[in-house]
């Protein structure tokens, strides 16, 4: 045979929401070839970080599909390698869960296409033949005249739509308001995972979850999955799963067993300690994010010469003019969560880095 036939080639393609791309894709996939969809809006030093890191000159293996960058919301960008099996088995174990009828029931894509949250979408929709319509970028009101029955969103977006117009609204990227309308599907996954591996806190079929090691101080621990929609390695030809095939997430929560239910605190890193406390700055935000005066907030913890860290609200305050105070901001969070982990000061920003999906890019505060 042929040596040259072998050889898979990584397609770089601009991951623009249009039915070209879309096209461009199966092309690309029914050559043999991966894809690497590259995100447009990428300044040129973060786009050569990209294609270093996915080695976009170097040929892909045999049954590859895609080559995912992500999202850099806790450090530089790695390239993830996801496998056609892996592909399919997400996007079948999703619509399953979802009940998806291609007969029914049309995709929408308005996310970026570069991150497997939006990309994913356009899988779902070819490997189980359902109608699709792509956007190119998120628009409300076209978004609210698709026609669609689906779509994925994240938080920040489903606020500025009404979305009484779809079935389901899958949400992921970032931390989930208290008040979803009910045909909303809160998510749990990274790019890592292939996308979501658990809706409203239960795993897709076919999916593992345990956590342990202590990450969640005695509470629970590391979050672990092992599932067939997990990627092959990353382009630097390291693995992260181990021997078993557990990949450890480097998130902290509780795995229920018994109850077949996961619950996510945050980033194991992002565990503030103050007097001995363990705070998760998730579960502040989320309260925090509903008080009066507040856009947007983040929490960090700081050094502390007395608790060790202290717990910090950096709030961008609706009116920069009438900002919300510090001893509100404590009420509303003892009134909800242990005293301890009322923020001890605030900080007044003008934005919050995020990543292009919305999420908090803590990395950057």
């Amino acid at each position: 045979m042929n040596q040259n036939r072998l050889m898979r080639r990584l397609v770089v393609v601009e991951a623009r929401g249009t039915d070209a791309f879309v096209d461009r894709l199966r092309r690309a996939w029914d050559a043999g070839d991966a894809v690497l969809p590259l995100d447009p809006r990428l300044p040129p030093p973060d786009r050569d970080r990209v294609l270093a890191a996915a080695r976009a000159d170097e040929p892909v293996e045999d049954g590859d599909a895609l080559v995912m960058a992500t999202s850099g919301a806790t450090g530089p960008p790695k390239a993830v390698v996801l496998t056609h099996a892996a592909v399919e088995a997400s996007a079948r174990a999703a619509s399953a869960r979802l009940g998806v009828d291609p007969a029914r029931d049309r995709w929408l894509a308005c996310l970026p296409l570069a991150h497997v949250g939006g990309l994913t979408v356009i899988t779902k929709a070819v490997h189980t033949g359902t109608p699709l319509v792509v956007q190119d970028g998120f628009d409300p009101r076209a978004v609210e005249a698709s026609g669609a029955t689906l779509v994925s969103l994240v938080p920040t977006m489903l606020r500025r739509i009404d979305p009484s117009g779809f079935r389901a609204v899958v949400l992921g990227g970032s931390a989930m308001p208290p008040d979803l309308p009910p045909q909303a599907v809160a998510t749990y996954g990274s790019t890592e995972t292939g996308s979501g591996v658990v809706y409203d806190g239960v795993p897709l079929d076919g999916v593992e979850l345990r956590a342990s090691g202590g990450a969640a101080g005695g509470t629970g621990g590391e979050i672990e999955v092992r599932a067939p929609m997990l990627l092959r390695g990353y382009r630097d030809g390291t693995d992260p799963k181990d021997a078993e095939g557990w990949y450890r997430t480097g998130d902290a929560g509780r795995w229920d067993a018994q109850a077949g239910r996961l619950s996510v605190f945050g980033r194991v890193d992002d565990l503030i300690i103050t007097g001995g406390e363990n705070v998760w700055p998730a579960a502040v935000e989320r309260v925090l994010g509903t008080c009066a005066g507040v856009a947007e907030v983040a929490v960090v913890g700081r050094p502390d010469p007395e608790w060790g860290q202290r717990v910090v609200a950096l709030v961008v305050p609706v009116d920069p003019a009438d900002p919300p105070p510090l001893a509100a901001l404590r009420d509303a969070v003892k009134a909800e969560l242990p005293a301890y982990a009322a923020p001890r000061e605030l900080v007044l920003v003008a934005s919050l880095p995020r990543t292009p999906l919305g999420k908090l890019a803590r990395a950057r505060l």
